[in-house]
């Protein structure tokens, strides 16, 4: 009989394809990882691996694909048992981009772990198209995101419409500016310089929002500075390196701000929403918490 844990075992080496990183992985040691592939190579009769240089057989990629399934059929079926027994015990687990968890999870957080002192909340602090695949294989329970694409077998639920602004100083000078060059003799010699848009980085789903709607600021030539997030797109354009293209509601609790906020009615709206599986049991915990999201997302309008 195949172990569970030797399978999940097999996956993750499969992923890492080094016995050390797959052993810090799963908080296990390497010779437990390494015996655990050597069980469930006797036990298949079987070789699934080659191990200088790292590569599956042919055996072993047809095992990875029916471990890779089992695991997640098995998770699903965990995951529905819990709901159904409405989860009063056990890990809720959650996926959400950074922007969405600091600005909107905290408070109902607090709310929910008052309510529900048994359930431990997990937090997957990622993008939305990470949080996308993690509600997909059943290892986050629910998923927060931006512009989620339809795609099966998910369920999207919107819970607000998100609008853009650019945040910084200079943004409609270098439009004159791009749509009359004669201008430049007219300006400082700093604006003859190109300006600079701060983005989030390329793998992001925002990121390949914004690039569609760049041509509607008419700027002939920009440069272009990537940061890892939202609050790091801030923090830039205050120091004043450039313009930040930032969702609106992440400037609501920004009080402080000293650099000018342009709305941006020309950039395409999107959703900002949850995710589940489709056919997912949702407990009576999890509706309680999205009620709670969805307050705060009223109050934050």
């Amino acid at each position: 009989m195949i172990d569970l844990h030797w399978l999940n075992t097999f996956v993750a080496l499969s992923k890492h394809q080094h016995f050390g990183k797959t052993a810090a992985a799963l908080h296990m040691t390497q010779p437990n990882v390494s015996l655990h592939i050597k069980q469930l190579e006797q036990t298949t009769r079987v070789k699934l691996i080659e191990r200088n240089p790292f590569r599956l057989t042919l055996a072993g990629e047809r095992l990875l694909k029916s471990a890779e399934n089992t695991l997640m059929e098995l998770q699903i079926c965990q995951a529905d048992i819990n709901a159904i027994n409405e989860l009063n015990q056990g890990t809720l687990t959650i996926a959400a981009s950074d922007i969405i968890s600091r600005l909107l999870l905290i408070s109902p957080f607090q709310a929910f772990k008052k309510e529900y002192p048994g359930i431990d909340l997990s937090l997957f602090n990622t993008t939305s198209s990470q949080a996308t695949e993690l509600v997909k294989s059943a290892k986050a329970d629910l998923g927060f995101v931006i512009a989620q694409k339809e795609s099966q077998p998910l369920h999207f639920m919107e819970l607000r419409q998100v609008k853009w602004c650019a945040l910084g100083n200079g943004l409609e000078r270098w439009q004159r500016l791009s749509q009359d060059p004669e201008a430049i003799i007219e300006q400082p010699p700093l604006a003859a310089e190109e300006p600079t848009l701060i983005l989030l980085g390329h793998d992001t789903r925002t990121r390949e929002l914004i690039d569609l709607a760049l041509p509607s600021l008419q700027l002939a030539k920009y440069h272009v500075m990537e940061v890892g997030s939202v609050d790091a797109q801030i923090d830039w354009a205050e120091a004043g390196f450039g313009v930040a293209i930032v969702p609106s509601f992440s400037l609501h609790s920004k009080l402080h701000l000293q650099t000018t906020i342009t709305p941006l009615p020309h950039f395409p709206t999107t959703s900002l929403g949850y995710i589940v599986r489709q056919n997912q049991v949702l407990s009576r915990a999890i509706k309680q918490l999205l009620r709670w999201v969805d307050d705060e997302i009223q109050r934050s309008q």
